[in-house]
């Protein structure tokens, strides 16, 4: 059986990771990996690859920098090259990039079979674009890996059940897997200084990032947090730019360059509590324990918020900072949530089972 697996971002390697890890102990499989170039960094290197313990893909395509449509249309062109040449039995794809949804088009083009992984995920805010390539990749998928009882409900309200090509299976989350393995290679930043308690927060989404007033109030926010406790915040250097041109003063965040996945696992480990608007860090925070503060409206993972261990703010100053200087009183004690929401960490098995079968 042949399996071609579309990738473009570095959490897209992560997750994808743990099903490769699965797929070379069936020798009957061969895996080829498409890297499209969506997110580019430097932690993509042979380096990364090679501490990730990830094989290196069979085609890069370089596509990145462009708009929307311009990116995901190069990106079909391209795939459906490699496609046509390695007549693949599957096309795997994962989570909510444009090169997902590339990949999707290109096996429902070509009428080869598609999996997708981290299906039924929705934040019902069609203003994403994550929410259309999901919608769009789920549509069309043979079989959709779901990581939470959420997800297959997602499913079956929108008639998946219906759908005679479709197979909803509850796999769990395939990053639980992977922060399980990954831990025992956490390592503290490089050239950071840390302090005995921290908060750890990230900020990348557009809506955060282009919105002026919404990036302004977050970061007054976060300097008023840094008072009292040190805020560190990995950040892009684009969103460093918007920053600085905005003249927006960050004197007491301690601001560092991105980091690597290694490095973020330590940092999320001894962190006192978590401030992001990522999809996966949210996860992440609840894998290791630590409270959330979601700098949104709203979230894919409803079941973290219904359970007490997530809150979301959006953008709003006032209940950041009133939520993160309370943090004891306004979550729930971990050792009271249900520690099985993601699974129970065997999810790229349960993956590759399937697809075998």
């Amino acid at each position: 059986m042949k399996i071609l697996t579309v990738l473009g971002a570095r959490p897209q390697f992560i997750k994808a990771a743990v099903v490769s890890r699965e797929i070379k102990k069936h020798p009957d499989i061969k895996e080829i990996i498409i890297h499209t170039g969506q997110h580019y960094d430097i932690n993509m290197s042979d380096i990364f690859f090679e501490q990730m313990q990830i094989p290196k893909p069979d085609y890069y395509l370089g596509i990145n920098g462009k708009s929307h449509g311009a990116m995901t249309g190069q990106m079909m062109e391209k795939i459906e090259e490699v496609a046509i040449k390695e007549n693949p039995d599957w096309i795997l794809v994962y989570g909510d990039t444009n090169s997902t949804l590339a990949g999707a088009l290109v096996a429902s083009k070509l009428h080869i079979k598609l999996a997708h992984v981290e299906a039924g995920l929705r934040s019902f805010n069609m203003k994403m674009p994550e929410e259309i390539n999901r919608i769009l990749t789920d549509r069309v998928s043979n079989l959709l890996f779901c990581p939470t009882d959420t997800a297959v409900e997602n499913l079956k309200k929108e008639g998946f059940d219906n759908f005679p090509y479709a197979k909803i299976v509850k796999v769990g989350d395939v990053m639980y897997d992977a922060y399980l393995y990954y831990r025992q290679f956490a390592k503290k930043p490089e050239n950071v200084k840390v302090e005995k308690d921290f908060a750890l927060c990230t900020i990348h989404r557009a809506e955060n990032t282009d919105n002026t007033d919404r990036l302004k109030n977050i970061l007054e926010a976060l300097k008023e947090i840094a008072e009292d406790l040190q805020v560190i915040l990995p950040l892009h250097p684009r969103t460093k730019k918007i920053i600085e041109s905005k003249n927006i003063n960050v004197d007491n965040i301690a601001i560092i360059e991105p980091v690597g996945y290694f490095e973020m696992l330590w940092l999320l480990e001894n962190c006192r509590f978590v401030l992001t608007d990522s999809g996966g860090l949210q996860k992440e925070a609840f894998f290791a324990k630590k409270p959330c503060i979601t700098l949104r409206e709203e979230t894919e993972w409803v079941e973290l918020v219904n359970v007490g261990v997530n809150k979301l703010v959006g953008a709003d100053k006032e209940k950041i900072v009133s939520i993160a200087k309370g943090i004891d009183e306004y979550f729930n004690d971990f050792n009271s949530v249900v520690s099985d929401l993601y699974g129970d960490g065997k999810s790229g098995e349960k993956i590759v089972e399937c697809l075998v079968r």
